[in-house]
């Protein structure tokens, strides 16, 4: 076997599932329940002014 048809076969397998569990990891990333406040604080920033508190 050549190197291109071992790289070709571990990504074919290993390496897909490996970006398969990459992608799930991080479209779950902000569902995890410690999150709730850092994205309240996300979605609100744009409405936030620079003298806000004064």
């Amino acid at each position: 076997m050549s190197a291109y048809e071992t790289l070709r076969h571990f990504a074919d397998s290993w390496g897909l599932l490996a970006m398969l569990v990459i992608f799930l990891t991080l479209c779950a990333w902000p569902f995890r329940p410690g999150a709730k406040d850092r994205n309240r604080d996300a979605a609100t920033l744009i409405f936030k002014d620079e003298n806000d508190g004064e």
